[in-house]
C-alpha cells in the first residue's frame, strides 16, 4: 500500500512554558500541505526491512519511520514481518515535520495491510510516543496542537492556498532553538482564540495579521536568511511570510498557483535554497 506522508507547516506557534517532564508546552495551529514522501508498506516473513530513496537518512531504528513499524509491532503484537520503502522528497530537519509524517504514513499503513481496524485515538497514541507531532501528522488537516503538541483539537479547514516553501542551506536544531528561546522569551505572542474567530469567518486577511512564531526572532538573530526570505518573497508578490516550526524553512502564501509559482523562482534565482510550490491540504482522515 502506498501512503503519503504529508508535511506541516505551523500558522502560529507559541511557548506557554517549561513542562515538569522537561519538554515546552505549546500551543500552536498546525496545517497539512500537499508537499508528501511516499511510503510503501507491505507484509514481509519476519523482521522491519527499510529502504531509503532520495536522502543518506539511516534505515535503521535511528529512523522514524522505522522506530514506527517497531512501536505497532509491540504495541498491537504483530507477529509478521514488514517491509517499508521511503522515498523523500520532504527536505530534512526543516521545521516541516517530515520525519513524523514518515512515523504517520507506516502507522496507517501498517493499520490497513494488517486489517487491524486500530481507532485513530490508539494510532495517534502510540504516534505520541515516536515524536510530538507524529499524531498531527496521522490526523492532518488543520488543528490546534497543544500540550508538548500531541494533545489535538480539530479546527474549522483553513482555506485552500498555494504557497512557495523555501529551505535555507541550514539546519536547525529544534531543541537549541526551545533552549535558546527559554534564555529570552517572546514579548509578543500569537493569539490562538482570535486566530481561530477569523479561521471561522473565513477572514484571510485577519488569519494572516493574527499568525506568529515565536522560534522565528531565535532563528532570525542567528541566522540571516530568515529574514532576508521573508523580504524577497514579499517583494515577489507573497501576501504573508512566516518560518515554519523550528525552521528554517520560510513560507509564503501566494494569491494564487501562478503568483506562487513567481516567488519560487525568484528565490532560485537570488537565493541557493530548496525552493517548492505546494497547497494546503484538508483533513487526511
Amino acid at each position: 500500500m502506498l501512503i503519503k506522508a504529508y508535511a506541516k507547516i505551523n500558522l502560529t506557534l507559541d511557548i506557554l512554558g517549561t513542562r515538569p517532564d522537561g519538554f515546552h508546552e505549546v500551543s500552536m495551529v498546525m496545517q497539512s500541505i500537499d508537499l508528501h514522501d511516499d511510503v510503501i508498506v507491505e507484509k514481509a516473513d519476519a523482521g522491519i526491512l527499510l529502504s531509503v530513496e532520495g536522502s543518506d537518512l539511516p534505515a535503521d531504528e535511528n529512523n522514524l519511520a522505522y522506530r514506527a513499524a517497531a512501536a505497532m509491532k509491540e504495541s498491537l503484537r504483530i507477529k509478521d514481518g514488514v517491509r517499508i520503502k521511503l522515498t523523500k522528497k520532504i527536505p530534512m530537519a526543516a521545521g516541516l515535520a517530515g520525519g513524523s509524517a514518515d512515523a504517520a504514513a507506516v502507522i496507517l499503513g501498517i493499520n490497513e495491510v494488517f486489517n487491524l481496524n486500530a481507532p485513530m485515538e490508539r494510532l495517534s497514541e502510540i504516534g505520541a510516543s515516536i515524536g510530538s507531532d507524529v499524531p498531527f501528522c496521522i490526523m492532518g488537516g488543520t488543528m490546534l496542537s497543544t500540550g508538548r503538541g500531541e494533545i489535538l483539537r480539530e479546527l474549522p479547514p483553513f482555506p485552500e492556498k498555494y504557497l512557495a516553501l523555501a529551505k535555507p542551506p541550514i539546519s536547525i536544531s529544534t531543541p537549541w532553538a526551545y533552549k535558546t528561546y527559554d534564555k529570552k522569551p517572546a514579548a509578543i505572542h500569537p493569539d490562538n482564540e482570535k486566530f481561530e474567530a477569523a479561521l471561522k469567518q473565513g477572514d484571510i486577511r485577519k488569519m494572516y495579521a493574527l499568525m506568529g512564531n515565536v522560534l522565528e526572532k531565535v532563528a532570525s538573530e542567528e541566522y540571516d536568511e530568515i529574514e532576508a526570505y521573508k523580504k524577497i518573497m514579499l517583494e515577489a508578490g507573497a501576501e504573508y511570510a512566516q518560518m515554519s516550526g523550528s525552521g528554517p524553512t520560510v513560507f509564503a502564501f501566494a494569491k494564487d498557483k501562478e503568483a506562487a509559482e513567481n516567488i519560487a523562482r525568484v528565490m532560485k534565482e537570488k537565493t541557493s535554497a530548496e525552493v517548492f510550490v505546494t497547497k494546503t491540504k484538508s483533513k487526511i482522515k
